[in-house]
Formats: structure tokens, sequence, C-alpha cells
């Protein structure tokens, strides 16, 4: 049953994205971070719905009589050139086989985040898209937490299998980016039981996070945590809800965890950290010796024989920062690095000039809740390999969008001049328009 409702899902709204391509980016979103294929036993565990999806986008946009244009930032151009780069450095990847078909998979992710700046034209299917984000990784999150507390945390909570965050340690980080997105909703959500209702899930979010065991995923939901109430309107009730997945967390998580958690100030003793310790060591002598790096998939056997410390002790790298570095060389971590402090830059600017006016208060409130979820996946990327994971540029695309809206790009940097900001409208009545 499963099977035929996803399919019925997709296949019933594919006809809508002809008439409004936006139709698409929103299903799209769904299927990339839900994955609810991933959630049958039948003939849609494996189906290509993501890119039927993104096929059917891409040509109802270019015959619909929507503008084509892009919006123009130093960070979208910076993203381009690396992912220009990124092309280059797979032509001399160590393994080409295995290189070509993760590249496969990043520029599929970085071609429909280009799609999505220049298919979501108003500031209403943001909104929405935001909305089908954090519904889309928050079924996890609660469904995580509720998890956690009913088995007493003696469980990992991890994603759904074969996708980016299949693994409890890459659950862990993406629940510490996915928290700030429901904080932004909770913000702009003025029905209470609505709001009631994101406030749980970010308290069970958080709850899933620490479930899942991870010791990263530990020190990014406690960068991120601290930043999220530093950065929060409302710090005393911020205050609580962070207080409340504490509390959870005390009640339930058992001694075991406590002891797995102790082990980050042992790392001396921890054949884990020193196998990554060794792979980010593999990572600088290979950027250091090949300006492209190794290419995709270089963490192999061999690699390791020729430019580890401890030839034999292969481990995957579990760094976002020596994945780039090692993939890219010094050039792809330079942009990768640069793109980040780019992003962050942007969202200052847009808290800056947004903050003190009710009418653009959101978009300071959004960049703001971007900048922590940032925080999350730098402190937590450090010691986990998500560097191509479609919501970081999502959130970078989301930002460039909330500048756009709020009216902080200029007519330049736009190509074209905005339209005045509307208010939030339901989505009933803007589909009956």
């Amino acid at each position: 049953m499963r099977d035929l409702l996803v399919t019925a899902i997709v296949f019933g709204a594919l006809p809508f994205i002809f008439k409004r391509p936006w139709v698409g980016i929103m299903l799209w979103c769904w299927l990339g971070y839900m994955n609810p294929h991933r959630q049958t036993w039948g003939f849609a565990y494996d189906f290509p719905f993501a890119s039927i999806c993104a096929i059917v986008t891409i040509v109802a946009f270019l015959f619909s009589r929507e503008k084509k244009e892009m919006v123009w930032t130093r960070e979208t151009v910076l993203l381009l050139i690396f992912i220009g780069w990124m092309l280059t450095t797979t032509f001399f990847a160590f393994y080409p086989d295995l290189a070509w078909i993760q590249w496969d998979k990043v520029w599929k992710i970085q071609l429909m985040a280009f799609l999505t700046a220049m298919i979501i034209k108003e500031r209403q299917h943001l909104h929405w898209m935001i909305w089908i984000i954090a519904l889309s990784l928050g079924y996890y999150g609660v469904k995580g937490g509720i998890f956690t507390i009913v088995h007493g945390g003696v469980h990992r909570v991890q994603g759904p299998a074969g996708t980016f965050f299949g693994g409890n340690n890459e659950m862990a980080l993406v629940l510490a980016m996915l928290i700030p997105l429901i904080r932004y909703l909770h913000l702009q959500e003025p029905r209470k039981w609505v709001r009631l209702g994101l406030a749980s899930a970010m308290v069970l979010s958080g709850v899933a996070a620490i479930g899942s065991q991870s010791r990263g995923g530990l020190l990014a939901m406690a960068a991120m945590g601290l930043f999220l109430w530093l950065k929060s309107r409302y710090k005393f009730v911020m205050g609580i809800y962070i207080v409340a997945a504490v509390l959870i967390m005390a009640a339930v998580m058992p001694q075991a965890w406590y002891d797995r958690m102790g082990t980050i100030k042992e790392y001396e003793q921890d054949g884990s950290a020193l196998g990554r310790i060794n792979a980010w060591h593999t990572a600088f002598n290979v950027a250091k010796a090949n300006v492209t790096g190794g290419g995709f998939e270089m963490f192999r056997p061999p690699t390791f024989r020729q430019y580890a410390p401890e030839p034999f002790r292969v481990h995957d790298v579990h760094s976002i920062y020596f994945e780039v570095m090692g993939e890219h060389g010094f050039i792809g971590f330079g942009m990768f690095v640069l793109l980040a402090v780019f992003t962050w830059l942007r969202a200052n600017q847009v808290i800056r000039e947004c903050k003190k006016d009710p009418a653009r208060k959101w978009a300071a409130d959004l960049a703001a809740m971007i900048q922590v979820s940032l925080v999350g996946y730098g402190a937590g990327g450090a010691f986990l390999g998500l560097a191509y994971f479609d919501l970081t540029y999502h959130l970078m695309i989301i930002l460039i969008l909330a500048a756009k809206f709020s009216g902080v790009l200029d007519k330049a940097s736009q190509g074209a001049a905005r339209e005045p900001d509307r208010p939030l409208i339901h989505p009933a009545a803007r589909w009956n328009r």
C-alpha cells in the first residue's frame, strides 16, 4: 500500500508542475529530504521518483512564460565556480569510475539548487518550501525523539537507508541543522496550536539527535543550541525548550550513552578517533601533492598506503573540511570555506537591514536561523562527512531568495527590480487565485 500511495502522490502532482513549475520544487524537496520511497518495501523503494520530478520541473520551466533569470550574487557565482572545479577534479580523480558516480549525484543536487533560485519567485512559495523541508526532516526528528524516550535511549536513531543521512552520525547533524528552521516557522506562526506542535517538534528532534548516540552530533547540538539561544528573539522561551530537551535526555539516556560521550576527551585511546585523524593527515598530504586533490571517493586503501602517516589504518575521513580538501585540493577547500563566509556575511546584511522593519522582520529571523543551522553544520561537520548534502546548499539559496524578496539585494544583483513584499496568505487562497 505504501508503494501505491507514494506513486499516486508523485504522479498525481506531476501534471500541476507544467502549469506551476514551483510545485516541482516543492515535490522535489519532499522526495529529497523525506525520501518517502525509502519507507516502502516494494517497487517504489528504488524507483527514480526524484529524477522524474526534476526532469518534469525542468521541462515545465523551460516551456513556461516565466522569466528565465538567475539571482547572481557573489555566493551563486562562487558556487558555480566551485561546481566547475569539482568537475575538473573528477577528470583527474584517483578512482575515475567511483568519482564519476559521485559526480553524477553532486551535479544533480547543485542543478536543483540553482533551479530553486530561478523558479521560486514569491515569498509565499519560499515559505512553503521551508515548511516542506521542515516537515520532511521533522518526521524523522519527531519519530526518533519518541523512539528514544520509549526505548530509554538504548537503540541508536538513524535515518532512512540509502540516503545522505542514513547513519546515526549523519542523522544527528541533519537534526542540528533542522531545529533552527523549525524555530523560524515557530516565530512566524500565528496559530497557537501550530506553534505548540512546532515547539514539540524542536524538543523531540533535539532528543532524537542525542538518541543517535553520535559524539560529533552531540558537539553539533551543543554549538547549535548555544547559538540558537543567543540568536533567539525570546531567549526565555527558547531556554525553556532547550532545558526541556536536556531534562528528557538526562531522564532517559542509559549509562552506556554517558560512557560513550565521555570518550570525546580520551581520543588518544579511541581507535575510531585515531582513524579519523589519520584520514585527515591523508587528505592534507593528497592536497599538498596534487593541485586537484584526489577526486571524489579518494579515501581508499591504495591512497592511504601512499599518503597516510599510518598506511594500514584505513578510515573514512568523517569531516566536511578534510573531505573537500582531500577530494578537491586546497583550491576546492578554499572555495568551500569562502562560500560559508559569504553566506554568513549575507545573513548579517539581511539581519542588519531588516530586523527593525516589522514588514521585513521575517527575513531577519530566517537569516539568523540559517546562521544557527550553519553553526551546527560547521561544528558537527568537523567530525562528519556531509560536504555535499542538499540542505547545506539549499540554505544558501534560501538566504539569497530572502535577501531578494526583502529588498536587500539591489537591482544590479537581482537582474530586475523586486516586487513589493506581500503578506503570507493561506495556501488554499493562493491556489484559487
